[in-house]
């Protein structure tokens, strides 16, 4: 591995484990503030490594890997939460800055972990439980009710390692496969919504409004900045509630904070994400910080930036890989049909379903913003082609 440069003037060089998207968006805002950017990718091609000079290759669970590129680095910090503990603990005992550190990532890498810290908190979260049988599961779905919801308590994301099971028989196949799981309620919620705060180590803290997010199979597809018709009341429960979690789990840089909205006007925490998250890509054309811009200056425990949102309405829509494996004719139409619309792609290969990009658009009409993201996104995947 050849050791990234430090910029002129003392200016420190920040690590990302992982290559992925959220790594490749935070070169920009790098660039911006002056920083050195270091990636530890999965191969050449990944998306950070397309953009970033110092992405040497190396794995994540290869812990010989990860403490020689962390050497080189003045903080580091990750593009996903699937380090090993094992690993964090090695650098922090090298004497790595980490952010954010192993007692704080495991909430977002555990779920029942998570969920135990939670509930200690008098947080409120969904009726849940540890179960690794089927009598466990039946007697839990007794008490809350068919369907219930199983969770792999480690390694999920974007609708995997998650099942809806309406009886024994469908659970059966996950609970044989040993390991133990994670057992739910199923919520009657009206809508997702989410609260993405960042944290330096120095305690100073910053929250975005809060969202509305929507959902297809499992799939974060589209995201209303900020969230609709959303009580006042409930707004500042929510924005209280994640800056303690914040604070009481120790987190540093940006942390997504989850939530159903029930139908009686309150809420439950649904899941914690410790990094850049998808319902804060909005926050790259729609607010005077963005996340990754706020997730660099968290972690190096600079000044924090302004979250105001810069415009009435933002709407983000995610593209998934379509028909289209060379995007770059759909990229070019949407530009000069819609002149407004900004168009973030990751670099990534075209496969069915896989998150490639996202567009955001942003002004005072709501309904009119979300059928330009629709379109823009649908056009991309090649689900309309006028």
């Amino acid at each position: 591995m050849t050791a990234p440069r430090h910029a002129p003037g003392g200016f420190p060089v920040v690590g990302i484990i992982g290559g992925g998207q959220l790594a490749r968006m935070c070169a920009p805002p790098a660039v911006n503030l002056g920083l050195t950017l270091s990636v530890l990718a999965e191969g050449p091609d990944a998306a950070a490594a397309l953009v970033t000079p110092s992405a040497p290759v190396g794995s994540y669970l290869d812990v010989d890997d990860v403490v020689r590129f962390a050497r080189d680095c003045d903080v580091v910090t990750f593009d996903h939460e699937h380090v090993p503990q094992e690993i964090l603990q090695r650098l922090v005992e090298a004497g790595v800055e980490v952010h954010p550190g192993p007692e704080a990532l495991r909430h977002a890498q555990d779920k029942l972990v998570m969920r135990k810290r939670l509930s200690d908190m008098g947080i409120p979260v969904p009726a849940w439980a540890a179960v690794s049988s089927l009598e466990e599961v039946s007697a839990f779905a007794d008490e809350h009710g068919w369907p219930v919801v199983l969770k792999t308590p480690t390694g999920g994301y974007d609708g995997k390692g998650v099942l809806v099971a309406s009886s024994p028989d469908e659970a059966r196949e996950w609970v044989e496969r040993g390991g133990g799981l994670l057992i739910e309620e199923a919520v009657p919620f009206v809508r997702e919504l989410a609260v993405l705060v960042a944290r330096s180590p120095s305690g100073q803290a910053a929250v975005w409004p809060v969202v509305e997010t929507v959902q297809t199979d499992g799939i974060c597809t589209e995201v209303l900045a900020p969230a609709p018709d959303l009580p006042e009341e409930l707004a500042t429960a929510l924005v209280e509630r994640a800056l303690r979690i914040a604070g009481e789990l120790g987190v540093t840089g940006v942390m997504a904070v989850e939530v159903f909205q029930t139908r009686d006007g309150g809420y439950l925490v649904n899941e914690l994400a410790m990094r850049p998250h998808n319902s804060g890509h909005w926050t790259m054309d729609g607010s005077v910080t963005s996340q990754f811009e706020q997730h660099l200056r968290a972690v190096l425990d600079l000044p924090l930036g302004d979250t105001r949102a810069r415009n009435r309405w933002t709407v983000m829509g995610n593209v998934l890989g379509g028909q289209y494996r060379e995007l770059y004719p759909a990229y070019r139409h949407l530009m000069a049909r819609d002149p407004g619309l900004k168009v973030h792609l990751y670099g990534k290969g075209v496969r069915p379903g896989r998150k490639i990009g996202h567009v955001n658009v942003f002004g005072d009409d709501l309904d009119a913003l979300r059928e330009r993201a629709r379109h823009a996104a649908d056009y991309l995947q090649g689900t309309v082609t006028e």
